[in-house]
């Protein structure tokens, strides 16, 4: 594990055990605050985006630092996403699980270079388990060096986020997609997502809103892993890209065969 995973590996850990575990289960009412339809904040993600900013603002002083409730305070933040560098932190991701007092959540940490990210960190508070990954350099749980597999199912396992799709995508995706797979229900939490994919306990996902805090990191880690995840024409994505739709898989070919039939549509 290099210097920079260490140290940032600490301010994750700092941020869930003095703002996130604190809190887990124990919110008061005004702590859990609408955000949007079906999308909460609570306390603990204000609390941990605080920590993460200050530590990792000292790690990479020249680095600019967009995080999940700071950019939905100002959007024009979403400007520094394409900067020389870029902190990218979502400070609890899967918050409405978390708002409902059960798991899974996560902390995410990606750092980009001019818009492609370049290294990344995902983060179990409840575990302890940090998965990270740095261009070129392969993909890691701790010290272990990781491969992704997929699950070796009958159908290969596929959890589809409709929650972003118009009517007529989400009616197509039931109707022409979902059938050829053995459907599993979203964690509604990237963080588990990506880790379910390289780990052989999902071999695919679809995502429509792909916004960078929830899967910087995780892309780069899955595809470090030697899976693959790419907009649906197969396209890298970047975080300073503002498209919808991303299809992960636990290997090319899964991806391949899912992006084609997502194209027929």
């Amino acid at each position: 594990m290099d210097a920079l995973t260490r140290d940032v590996a600490a301010a994750m850990r700092e941020a869930a055990e003095r703002a996130i575990l604190p809190h887990y289960r124990d919110l008061a009412a005004h702590e859990i605050i609408s955000k949007a339809a079906d999308d909460v904040v609570t306390v603990a993600d204000h609390e941990s985006e605080a920590i993460l900013a200050e530590r990792l603002s000292r790690l990479l002083p020249e680095a600019a630092f967009v995080g999940e409730e700071a950019a939905h305070a100002d959007p024009a933040l979403l400007a520094r996403l394409g900067d020389a560098l870029c902190w990218i932190v979502d400070p609890l991701d899967g918050t409405n699980n978390f708002a409902q007092g059960k798991p899974p959540f996560g902390v995410l940490v990606a750092l980009a270079e001019a818009g492609e990210t370049i290294a990344g960190w995902i983060y179990d508070p409840l575990t302890g388990r940090l998965c990270h990954a740095a261009r070129g350099q392969g993909a890691w749980i701790g010290d272990e060096r990781v491969r992704a597999r997929a699950s070796g199912g009958a159908a290969p396992i596929a959890a589809i986020s409709l929650i972003y799709m118009d009517p007529a995508q989400r009616e197509a995706v039931k109707t022409q997609i979902a059938p050829h797979y053995a459907l599993v229900d979203i964690p509604r939490c990237a963080a588990e997502q990506y880790t379910r994919l390289v780990l052989g306990q999902n071999d695919l996902s679809i995502f429509e809103r792909t916004l960078p805090w929830d899967h910087a990191a995780g892309v780069l880690f899955l595809n470090e892993a030697g899976g693959r995840a790419a907009r649906r024409d197969g396209t890298p994505y970047r975080v300073d890209d503002d498209r919808l739709g991303l299809i992960g898989a636990a290997s090319p070919a899964l991806w391949d065969e899912l992006a084609a039939r997502m194209a027929a549509i």
